[in-house]
């Protein structure tokens, strides 16, 4: 694919610096990075292959050495089966769809999710209300997942009105990314949409991220992980307007 020139590679390794140093900072938001900034650049569908490997890895080690999990997978399967489902069928849009149209719906999903984490009160749902909403939000969220490539909208808020303890909420955090990432790939995958050398730069890619990934873990210790995340999201809700915009 001609559009991996140096140029471009040296502009997607920095990507996934900043985009790894994001998630050891605050514990997600290398997709969501990933998908803002070289949505803008190649297409969403190009740039969604690209995150697969540094999203799956990365994932794999916020979960390393966790305990609770099983008991998370027990209480949350409805919604990752539905993750599947909704991506599966939405990656359709990621991979047959315009660029203009892709990118209104990635801009539209990055404001969305800034906004939403900037103002929104904190929810806290019941169990009861939990057991028939879980699959409905496992849905909507694999159709944005699958339709722009961002994992967090409503999967985030929603875990987050769980009540969970910090550490289970970083567990079910990356459990939802993990099985995101895998039915993204089955997806793009299914609708043809993966390609070789986009493999091969995603593997690439795993280095730069998990470089960023490890320094911000040791950023954390220094900054104010809150404020840092507060102006994280500015940037990613001004990124957002210009995708809008650029698309209108």
């Amino acid at each position: 694919m001609s559009e991996f020139t140096p140029a471009m590679l040296t502009m997607i390794a920095a990507t996934f610096l900043l985009a790894g140093t994001i998630k050891g900072i605050t514990g997600m938001g290398l997709p969501t990075v990933a998908m803002g900034l070289l949505g803008s650049l190649i297409s969403p569908a190009t740039a969604a292959g690209l995150l697969l490997l540094p999203s799956f890895i990365t994932n794999l080690l916020q979960l390393r050495g966790t305990t609770g999990l099983t008991r998370l997978c027990v209480r949350l399967w409805p919604m990752m089966v539905m993750i599947v489902a909704g991506t599966m069928l939405g990656s359709h849009w990621l991979a047959t769809g315009s660029n203009h149209h892709t990118t209104l719906a990635l801009g539209m999903a990055l404001v969305v999710y800034a906004v939403w984490t900037l103002f929104a009160k904190p929810l806290y749902v019941g169990a009861r209300l939990e057991v028939w909403l879980s699959p409905l939000i496992g849905l909507t969220t694999g159709l944005l997942t699958g339709g722009t490539g961002v994992f967090v909208i409503p999967a985030v808020p929603w875990l987050q009105s769980l009540g969970l303890e910090k550490d289970s909420l970083v567990q079910a955090l990356g459990l939802s990314f993990t099985v995101s990432t895998f039915a993204l790939a089955a997806g793009l995958g299914w609708h043809g949409a993966l390609h070789t050398e986009a493999f091969g730069t995603s593997a690439l890619a795993v280095i730069p991220a998990m470089l960023g990934m490890i320094g911000g873990q040791k950023l954390r210790q220094k900054i104010s992980p809150q404020a840092f995340k507060r102006g994280f999201l500015v940037c990613l809700l001004l990124l957002g307007v210009e995708m809008i915009w650029r698309s209108l």
